[in-house]
């Protein structure tokens, strides 16, 4: 019944969708399986994506060959671009999609994929030979071989859900959790723990009155997230969402839930998302605040559902239902479902390598929620990385390893690798300490050619590369060689008010000015208008970014050179941490645990002194 594959794609949540389109489009032969075919790239909680960090995240799937971006710039309801009042290595976009049409439009596009196949079935155990995994066997008993296996198990392994008092399996309301791979990984000498996380209720959007919330439109200008021309919904054709706030009578409410919450009973075990607490647990832990913001988010252009964004909660159903009808707007509010809390297995990372391949079993490679994050993007990238490096080691070839100066994502893994989590792990733009290279314009510059030469970036991406490389380079070249006159430039200036100038001065100069941008100088001035007004909106503004930050890029870029000396310090693999006597006891047991590759990645151990590090590299006879 089943032919052997090359990858075997277990789950098809975000991790496992990209996980599955990466390795087919490098030439693998893939098997997704998943225990529900109608829930492909299921949006299980928020109905958006991006935001601060996470809109940087997708950009750089997408420069890579991913289908995220791709998905949501032609599912969207609406578009933001975060952060646009700070620089631009703050600027974060954020879409709000449409929950029906972004499954949709994923499956399509995986359907329309060369290479993959799909099987509808739970996967219980995993074949192992050897220390290598050879493939899967699943709930019907079928034996299915491959070369390699990605596991992408999302929040259904031994997954509960709990509300109120009431709780019973599941690894998404109304699916059933899966059994069986967490007890053999544990046998095999994997350690697992539990996480939790939590989601809101939905509700009947015509029995709310939006008059007494605040409405919160779309920019007037979507950029999006693919590099790739895609179809994208106009400025006008956005849907608003709105905000809201709870008060004291909401929190007085869920009080008297809490003898009846399971967080605060202790029936969960797992720890929840410090980023992204319940209802419950900002009242409890910010008891000063007199009130909370409600984000009010529209599930879809075709649908009454809504989205009630930051009141996850796990209380009862009737003290969640009592306490939304005291928020603004919300009086006569019917709810669709009540919120509650998911309970799951997951594996602590440092069990993995670089390659999110694990150290225990060759040519297993784990992805998304299994590895303690949380959030869409956070697993949409993992399951890119390992997608790739599932299809290059099937070829003896070097693994994708993307570092902390490369992308967002690099920084994500090594966290990961390095540190563990012990709560879910979330991207922010203060994770990164090279954000001002990181930046969401500039992905397909850092990621393009370099997926291009490993086989997933396709040659359309790469001449639309090219020839944005050789705009910017003629932007470049004319700002920085045109002088312009007094005459020319004053009027346009004095207008802004900003200084005039007295002689002619290089438009570098000018648009170093605070006040000015280069879309205002080609509107303003018609001369610069005559020069620049052939070059695409991007190209034009990653000149911009590339002449007002050059001093700060400058000086990262120096930074990154000094850091990769550490990384280019490879430890031997046959280090004995239990001899080097000099190290912390700490040192010496992480060390031993985690088996860092460079010193660079055991500088970032979370305990590590310097002076550790230091130890290290005496001993290595640096």
């Amino acid at each position: 019944m089943f032919s052997k594959y090359d990858v075997i794609v277990v789950g098809a949540g975000h991790a496992g969708c990209e996980a599955a389109a990466a390795a087919a489009n490098m030439g693998s032969k893939v098997l997704l399986v998943t225990m529900n075919l109608q829930t492909i790239a299921q949006m299980s909680c928020n109905p958006a994506m991006g935001g601060i960090a996470k809109g940087q995240i997708i950009r750089e799937i997408d420069a890579l060959g991913g289908y995220t971006g791709i998905v949501t710039d032609t599912t969207m309801i609406q578009y933001r671009m975060l952060n646009k009042s700070k620089g631009p290595a703050m600027w974060s976009p954020r879409a709000q999609s449409d929950r029906m049409l972004f499954s949709q439009k994923w499956r399509t596009m995986l359907e329309q994929t060369p290479n993959i196949d799909f099987y509808q079935d739970m996967v219980k155990n995993l074949l192992i030979k050897d220390d290598q995994c050879i493939g899967v066997v699943t709930g019907m008993g079928h034996e299915i071989k491959s070369s390699s296996v990605v596991l992408t198990n999302g929040t259904f392994l031994n997954g509960i859900i709990h509300v109120g008092e009431k709780k019973f399996g599941g690894g998404r309301v109304a699916e059933k959790a899966a059994t069986g791979l967490t007890e053999q990984l544990v046998s095999l000498g994997f350690i697992s723990d539990r996480l939790k996380t939590g989601t809101p209720p939905r509700v009947d959007g015509r029995s709310l009155d939006y008059s007494k919330m605040e409405e919160q439109k779309g920019d007037d200008f979507i950029q999006g997230f693919s590099f790739l021309p895609t179809n994208k919904i106009t400025p006008n054709q956005q849907k608003s969402c709105w905000i809201t706030y709870t008060n004291q009578t909401v929190h007085d409410i869920l009080k008297t839930g809490f003898d009846r919450s399971p967080m605060y009973t202790g029936r969960i075990e797992g720890v929840g998302p410090r980023y992204c607490p319940s209802i419950e647990d900002k009242v409890s832990r910010f008891a000063d605040k007199e009130r909370h913001q409600i984000f009010v988010e529209p599930e879809g252009w075709n649908t009454i559902e809504i989205y009630v964004n930051g009141f996850s909660s796990s209380l009862p159903e009737e003290i969640q239902y009592q306490a939304l009808q005291q928020i603004p707007g919300f009086e006569k509010a019917k709810m669709f479902r009540p919120g509650y809390a998911i309970e799951y297995d997951y594996f602590p990372p440092t069990q993995l390598l670089y390659s999110l391949e694990t150290k225990l079993i060759r040519n297993l490679f784990f992805a998304g929620q299994i590895n303690g994050t949380t959030g869409y993007e956070e697993a949409a990238c993992q399951g890119i990385i390992a997608g790739i490096n599932a299809h290059l080691s099937l070829h003896h070839k070097e693994p994708l390893i993307l570092k902390r100066s490369d992308a967002y994502i690099g920084v994500l893994i090594d966290d990961l690798i390095s540190k563990g989590t012990k709560e879910p792990y979330r991207m922010f733009t203060s994770r990164a300490e090279f954000r001002t290279l990181l930046r969401q314009d500039n992905a397909d510059l850092r990621l393009t050619e370099l997926s291009h030469r490993i086989g997933l970036a396709t040659e359309e991406r790469m001449v639309a590369l090219d020839k944005k490389k050789a705009e910017i380079n003629n932007i470049n070249s004319i700002i920085n060689s045109i002088s312009i006159e007094p005459e020319s430039v004053n009027p346009f200036l004095t207008n802004i008010s900003s200084s005039p100038i007295a002689q002619k001065q290089k438009l570098n100069q000018i648009l170093l000015r605070p006040s000015v941008s280069i879309h205002q100088l080609i509107s303003g001035i018609p001369v610069v208008e005559q020069l620049l007004h052939p070059y695409s909106s991007e190209a034009l503004q990653q000149a911009e970014i590339q002449t007002k930050y050059h001093v700060y890029i400058e000086k990262e870029k120096e930074l990154v050179a000094k850091m990769n000396k550490l990384e280019d310090l490879i430890i031997p693999d046959t280090m004995n941490y239990s001899s080097i006597n000099a190290l912390s006891t700490e040192a010496r047991q992480k060390f031993t645990r985690i088996k860092p590759k460079t010193l660079g990645q055991a500088s970032r151990i979370s305990g590590v002194n310097p002076s550790d590090v230091q130890i290290l590299m005496v001993y290595m006879g640096r």
